[in-house]
């Protein structure tokens, strides 16, 4: 019986900016992805039959037609006539509902596995077109690496890693609803991230100039929602953090760090207040 383990990793945001509303419902944004070595681990084998099925040491998620990872294993099955299915055991490790795009990077890490398993023989490319169908994160997660993400956040253009250096996640108990929060933004007065100086600071590798240009035009409408959210940036800043934004829709907040020492000073000093802390390498390429 076929098996294989693909590795899931987190994505976080240095920049994320909401342009305007389309006229499908959708936002158009614009934001700066990168992918950070806090990973789930998806365990695939292959079926004799065509059941598909998911299972997970989280109790939480779903385990149905909703999970994304489920998604992605449909939809490949259905359109290249495939006559196994699998069994995806989902070893979960990035919190849920956290703005790490957790969801989207199983449903990645199944397409990229079962391509290989099942023998479909599809590009990157393909397999990150399929993604878009199931998520606008999707994509970004087949790649990986550090990408300028347009339009719903499908459109994808590659750019320069950040340095070598070390990320504090923190996760607060509480979860936030991006629809909420999308009916919160003020597009008129928000004020915007500067994503060109941010890709010209990543060309130079300019570490100060990266943590100075973290910005989420999310934030004031999530910290109104989940004042916790604001009081971690606001303790990591005031633990001595070079930068420190929130991801996606939040309500994680995560700090960059050059060292590993100093990473694990500003994680200590979450210790206590929180249960969510992760100390993990950028990987981002």
């Amino acid at each position: 019986m076929a098996d294989k383990i693909v590795k899931a990793p987190a994505k976080i945001n240095l920049t994320l900016d909401v342009l305007h509303k389309r006229d499908d419902g959708y936002h158009e944004v614009e934001m700066i992805m990168t992918t950070v070595d806090l990973a789930d681990r998806i365990h695939l084998t292959v079926r004799p039959n065509k059941a598909i099925t998911v299972e997970s040491n989280n109790g939480f998620i779903p385990t149905d037609k909703n999970n994304l990872a489920f998604q992605a294993a449909f939809i490949l099955q259905e359109r290249y006539h495939v006559q196994s299915g699998v069994r995806i055991f989902i070893d979960k490790l990035i919190p849920m509902s956290a703005g790490l795009a957790g969801g989207s990077t199983d449903a990645a890490a199944v397409l990229r596995g079962l391509n290989d398993l099942w023998e479909l023989g599809l590009s990157i490319e393909e397999l990150a077109d399929i993604g878009a169908e199931i998520g606008s994160d999707v994509p970004f997660c087949v790649h990986g690496k550090t990408a300028l993400a347009t339009g719903r956040g499908e459109k994808l253009t590659f750019i320069d890693p950040p340095p070598p250096c070390w990320v504090v996640l923190a996760k607060p108990p509480m979860g936030v609803s991006t629809k909420e929060i999308y009916g919160k933004l003020n597009l008129k007065t928000m004020e915007h991230p500067k994503t060109e100086q941010m890709i010209k600071a990543l060309e130079e590798q300019n570490f100060s100039e990266i943590c100075a240009l973290l910005q989420n035009v999310m934030e004031p409408a999530t910290f109104e929602l989940a004042p916790d959210v604001k009081l971690i940036k606001d303790r990591l800043v005031s633990f001595g953090a070079e930068g420190t934004v929130m991801s996606g829709s939040g309500p994680t907040v995560f700090a960059l760090a050059r060292s590993e020492s100093k990473a694990i000073r500003l994680s200590n000093g979450l210790k206590g207040f929180m249960d969510h802390v992760f100390v993990v390498r950028i990987l981002g390429e």
